[in-house]
């Protein structure tokens, strides 16, 4: 059980760490605070009943936290997506926005390379980029960008509404940044990805630092446990 957690700069996607507001300060460190507590208690409750572990994940087991359970948005496609569609499968998910620098698109790559080292395997694993930006982020702009990382990913987006809905019920921090015009941008928000298993239930937290040999290691763990 690895119940390590840490919360930087490094994982949060914006160019300007420099400009951040106080408000912004006490949201991050909030987010920070409350996803720590919730990382140890998993990892205080990630024990059999008779007190045995139970199987080594090389990411943050969070079996059994009582959130994350769903989201209402739509794919790239338009078609209407909730969490049980892809029961059956592994799933991927990432919270993120088409217009970030530098962690959405590296998250996107890491997805893309974990689906390839799966081989045949990948055809139970589901990636998923949830965008914290609905205005810009249409189905248009998600079918162009999501699926240039690998073809079976799916971009997902809704109204300004279900997006919060989705990253609060994920305990997601994100915010926008704007410039003196009222321009935006950028947004704020946490890099973490988050696995499922094949029964639509939250098992892992991967920060930003995770490899992909870890990452493909987990999954493994889980399509041969859930299977």
């Amino acid at each position: 059980m690895n119940i390590a957690f840490r919360q930087n700069s490094a994982s949060l996607c914006s160019p300007m760490v420099h400009t951040r507001g106080a408000q912004s300060d006490r949201r991050r460190r909030g987010w920070a605070a409350a996803a720590l507590a919730v990382v140890f208690a998993a990892g205080l409750s990630a024990c059999g009943p008779a007190g045995h572990p139970q199987q080594q994940f090389l990411t943050t087991d969070i079996t059994g936290v009582d959130w994350g359970k769903g989201f209402d948005l739509i794919d790239h496609h338009g078609a209407p997506r909730k969490l049980d569609d892809f029961r059956g499968k592994v799933v991927m998910l990432f919270f993120g926005y088409t217009r970030c620098p530098d962690m959405c698109p590296v998250t996107l790559s890491k997805m893309a390379q974990v689906l390839d080292r799966l081989g045949t395997e990948k055809s139970h694993v589901q990636g998923l980029f949830i965008t914290v930006d609905p205005k810009r982020d249409t189905p248009e702009v998600l079918a162009q960008y999501v699926p240039a990382f690998h073809a079976t990913l799916l971009g997902l987006t809704g109204t300004e509404r279900q997006t919060t809905a989705a990253a609060k019920d994920f305990k997601v921090f994100f915010a926008t940044h704007q410039d003196a015009s009222g321009e935006q941008v950028s947004i704020e928000h946490n890099a973490a990805m988050f696995i499922f298993d094949r029964q639509g239930r939250i098992r892992l937290y991967v920060s930003g630092e995770a490899s992909v040999d870890a990452i493909v290691h987990d999954i493994k763990v889980l399509l041969g446990n859930s299977a």
